[in-house]
């Protein structure tokens, strides 16, 4: 059995990587961090855990827990996760960080668009950007990996093929995409409490959100040159889930159905993303707790642009999921193991 560690347990994706790991054939979860609720037992808090009822959370002293696993998950807030890393590296652990703290190559980015400086510029070189339908062989050796944001995933995956074939114009592309309440965190806010969020529909963090730079290094790695989109967020009304609407013009005149099958070969050998067929566009709930990222097309012949739709569920593809996804190839696993849930519904 593989010994797994979860720092930083009690938020949403500390909680998706323990419900997620309960179904996990080859793993045991042998400890798990938070300051908060550090002495009570797991299902104290996730009542629903009972698979847990002997593991209680624990404060996280890094030298207490250095030596207790094989692989650690990282679910920590910004910031918090780069002398942890260090320590467990020096200590020849395998690490997946769901923060931002190691995504981004140029530190100095990190820095003005966290707000906080980045401690080991050298060990960003190290870190796996962890997306596996792009980076999967790097992933298998890698020690750390950075687990991407949930919107970059759901731009990144419809938008790859399309520049790696040299389709589009990359000067022209905009992404639209709408979150679940959860995708701020499990913290105490005004603006994220019920009476706000509940039949209420707004954007925020218009042209200045800080999954900015990690999209557009991805799609600057593809494409070849530097790059920049606009890119616009919104709050919806829900627990989970993101829908983005991606729009670009084409270099080339092809149809809808030209399109899909740019994409099904791309992806035809990847589990967890789904094609639709020309005409079908996804909805959150299509993939509601679930791994897959669903991806629609649509050519506008009137004005020769690319409308890409897709959707993750935001607790799931785009944060622990794709961590268990990561964990799973560099264990090597099979890559589908403990993530194939079936949508939740309603």
């Amino acid at each position: 059995m593989l010994k797994v560690f979860i720092c930083g347990g009690s938020g949403y994706t500390g909680g998706e990587l323990l419900r997620i790991l309960a179904g996990h054939r080859y793993t045991e979860v042998v400890g798990v961090t938070s300051e908060k609720s550090a002495g009570k037992h797991v299902n104290e808090l996730f009542p629903a855990f009972f698979i847990y009822k002997d593991l209680k959370f624990e404060s996280l002293d890094i030298e207490k827990i250095k030596n207790k696993a094989d692989i650690y998950f990282l679910a920590l807030p910004h910031g918090k996760s780069q002398e942890i890393v260090f320590k467990l590296l020096q200590n020849n652990k395998k690490i997946i960080d769901l923060s931002a703290d190691f995504r981004l190559k140029d530190a100095s980015q990190y820095e003005a668009w966290y707000k906080t400086q980045h401690l080991f510029p050298e060990i960003i070189k190290e870190a796996v950007y962890g997306i596996p339908e792009l980076y999967k062989e790097q992933i298998k050796s890698a020690r750390l990996v950075a687990n991407p944001g949930c919107y970059p995933t759901s731009i990144i995956l419809p938008l790859y093929p399309f520049l790696k074939e040299d389709i589009i114009d990359p000067e022209t592309i905009v992404a639209d995409s709408k979150s679940g309440a959860s995708g701020a965190g499990r913290k105490v806010e005004i603006s994220l409490s019920y009476c706000e969020v509940n039949e209420d529909f707004r954007a925020y963090n218009v042209a200045k959100h800080r999954h900015t730079p990690e999209i557009e290094q991805e799609l600057s790695r593809v494409a070849g040159k530097p790059l920049k989109i606009d890119f616009i967020t919104h709050l919806l009304p829900l627990n989970r889930g993101i829908l983005s609407t991606i729009y670009a013009k084409l270099k080339k005149t092809i149809k809808t159905e030209e399109a899909i099958e740019i994409l099904k070969r791309f992806y035809e050998n990847e589990p967890f993303i789904k094609i639709l067929q020309e005409g079908k566009f996804p909805n959150i709930k299509d993939v509601k707790g679930t791994n897959y990222c669903f991806i629609g097309a649509q050519v506008n012949q009137r004005t020769s642009r690319l409308i890409l739709i897709s959707t993750i569920d935001n607790l799931v593809k785009g944060a622990s999921g794709q961590a268990v996804q990561n964990m799973n190839i560099i264990a090597g696993f099979d890559e589908t193991e403990g993530l194939q849930s079936i949508a939740l519904f309603p």
